[in-house]
C-alpha cells in the first residue's frame, strides 16, 4: 500500500494526489476526477500521507500500517460512523493499535484517521499488494 502520492491539504475536504511542484505551492488533482487546482503555500499546509506515522509506546507506526490493519479488519471490525461516540472511536483504535500512545494520539487523530481511511477505501485506492503479504 503505497500512500507516497496522497497528500492532505488544509482547508480543503478530502485526499488529493500531487501533479506537480510549484516554487510557491503544489498543483494537486482530486482522486476520482482530472480536476487539477493550484494549493498555495500562503493558505494551505500539506500533509503527505506517506510521512504519517501514529505513535506507540515504543516508537511511531507508519499509516500505511495501520491502513492495512484497518483493511483486514474491515469486516470483523468496521470503523465507527461519525455519530459513534468517544470511546467508540477509542476502542476502535485501541482494536487496530493497541500499543498506541494514548498521552500523544488525541480524539480528533483517531478521526481524521477514520476519516481518511473512509475516504481512501471508498475511492478504491487502498489494497494490500501480493509483494505486501
Amino acid at each position: 500500500m503505497n500512500l507516497e502520492p496522497y497528500i492532505a491539504v488544509s482547508g480543503l475536504p478530502g485526499i488529493y494526489e500531487m501533479v506537480s511542484n510549484r516554487p510557491n505551492g503544489l498543483i494537486v488533482s482530486e482522486i476520482d476526477s482530472d480536476k487539477s487546482i493550484f494549493c498555495s503555500v500562503r493558505k494551505h499546509q500539506f500533509t503527505p500521507l506517506g510521512t504519517v506515522a501514529i505513535y506507540t509506546l515504543e516508537d511511531t507506526t507508519p499509516l500505511n500500517e495501520v491502513f492495512k490493519t484497518m483493511l483486514e479488519q474491515l469486516v470483523d471490525n468496521p470503523p465507527p460512523g461519525n455519530k459513534a461516540t468517544k470511546e467508540d472511536f477509542f476502542e476502535y483504535f485501541d482494536n487496530i493499535l493497541p500499543d498506541y500512545d494514548e498521552d500523544r494520539v488525541f480524539i480528533n487523530d483517531i478521526k481524521k484517521i477514520v476519516k481518511w481511511f473512509n475516504f481512501l477505501n471508498e475511492k478504491g485506492v487502498l489494497n494490500i499488494s501480493d509483494e505486501e503479504e
